[in-house]
């Protein structure tokens, strides 16, 4: 930090996590000559929560950290490697080559990453924010960027619960896609992965193809399908990263207004654009290894036994019960202030939410002035587009300008 005079401190700028969004957003900050202090393992949500094995879903092109200068694009990144290019749609992205590039794209932009854990954030009596660390410092910042990605927003719905009563753990009868790196532990044994999108299809997938007799248990007919392959897409609407479509294109390119819709229909959106579908090439791997019961609904689960149990109601009507040595339920993320227990009492009281996510403003800043958010939790004020890496490429500028603009 750098001291003017006797007593003016330039109070820094504190961004909390070190993911896509985090490390884009800081190095944006850095730019603009921003004094910036970066907190987390960098891509840890990835490296931990990811299993082994796994393919992104996303293109190279919608795959790349947004930076302030060129030369930190994925494609730069294989380059610096030695390894070979991922340019086309048809290339696809191991997790491990994408957690690599995010730790390059750290060393190179942001350096200074400091791999420790925020304890508090409260407001501070001197203006601006104070923060703890569990190193046990205390430091005041002018602002906090809040850029935590998936930590603790793992989603169990509320039927899976009771058969959890502790929480899901990979050692409980239910767990969490989360909370899996390693899925050849299920070798030889009956597993029920619940949901239908991509993490439920590859996970599924993947236990399969370490041992395990898997069922896909999917809400609604035709729930489970897959994407087109890139050669089938259609040619005469606008490319995005997500496919061609013009409602895609807009999504991604403009979502400015997206804020100004009604809630109702922002949340809506949220959910169902480019929801649950499976990569084009991950079907070959999927048929025909995998069994796939499509239901109603889901009613309970229990595990009386320490097996767990799942009573479904079919589409005809009928009740069935579905049992198996274990259930990963692969039921996505949902944005909870609770779980970001790091934010004080005060702060989280003082925000202005939609259904639980934090109301965002212009540059992403949320009711509380000089406290913003990105990421998932912008998504219901920023779009779809705000779940997916490409997503840096509109978020981290226009923060790092607001910011600079409300607090240079």
């Amino acid at each position: 930090m750098n001291v003017l005079g006797r007593d003016f401190v330039i109070q820094p700028v504190a961004v909390i996590g070190a993911g896509p969004f985090g490390l884009s957003t800081a190095a944006h900050l850095q730019a603009r000559g921003i004094p910036v202090r970066v907190f987390g393992d960098p891509m840890v949500s990835w490296r931990d929560s990811m299993p082994a094995g796994m393919l992104l879903k996303s293109t190279p092109a919608a795959s790349n950290l947004d930076a302030p200068q060129p030369g930190h694009t994925l494609v730069d990144y294989c380059d610096a490697a030695g390894i070979r290019r991922l340019v086309t749609d048809e290339d696809i992205i191991p997790v491990e080559t994408f957690i690599a590039y995010g730790q390059w794209f750290q060393q190179k932009l942001v350096p200074q990453l400091e791999q420790v854990r925020v304890v508090s954030v409260d407001r501070s009596e001197r203006g601006g924010f104070q923060l703890k660390l569990d190193s046990g410092e205390s430091f005041t910042a002018r602002a906090v960027v809040v850029a935590t990605g998936l930590s603790g927003l793992s989603h169990l719905p509320s039927e899976l619960s009771a058969a959890a009563p502790d929480g899901p753990a990979p050692t409980a009868p239910v767990s969490h896609s989360s909370q899996h790196h390693d899925l050849s532990r299920y070798s030889g044994k009956e597993l029920i992965v619940v949901g239908a999108g991509q993490s439920a299809l590859e996970t599924a997938v993947l236990a399969a193809e370490a041992g395990a007799q898997v069922r896909v248990v999917a809400r609604g007919r035709g729930s489970v399908d897959f994407g087109a392959p890139p050669w089938k897409q259609p040619r005469l609407r606008p490319e995005s990263p997500f496919g061609r479509a013009w409602s895609l294109w807009a999504l991604t390119y403009y979502p400015h207004p997206y804020r100004r819709l009604p809630a109702g229909t922002r949340h809506y959106l949220v959910r169902r654009v480019l929801g649950p579908l499976g990569a084009w090439w991950l079907r070959d791997r999927f048929e025909g290894k995998v069994q796939v019961t499509e239901v109603d609904r889901i009613l309970k689960a229990d595990a009386a036994d320490g097996h767990p149990a799942l009573d479904v109601l079919t589409h005809t009507g009928a009740m069935d019960r579905l049992d198996a040595d274990h259930v990963i339920a692969a039921t996505g993320y949902r944005v909870d202030l609770a779980a970001m227990d790091f934010l004080g009492h005060e702060l989280r009281a003082a925000l202005a939410v939609s259904r639980g996510t934090p109301r965002l403003g212009a540059g992403y800043v949320s009711s509380v002035p000089g406290l913003y958010f990105t990421g998932l939790p912008a998504a219901a004020s920023y779009g779809p587009v705000m779940r997916f890496v490409c997503g840096t490429e509109f978020a981290s500028p226009r923060l790092a300008r607001h910011l600079a603009t409300a607090h240079g």
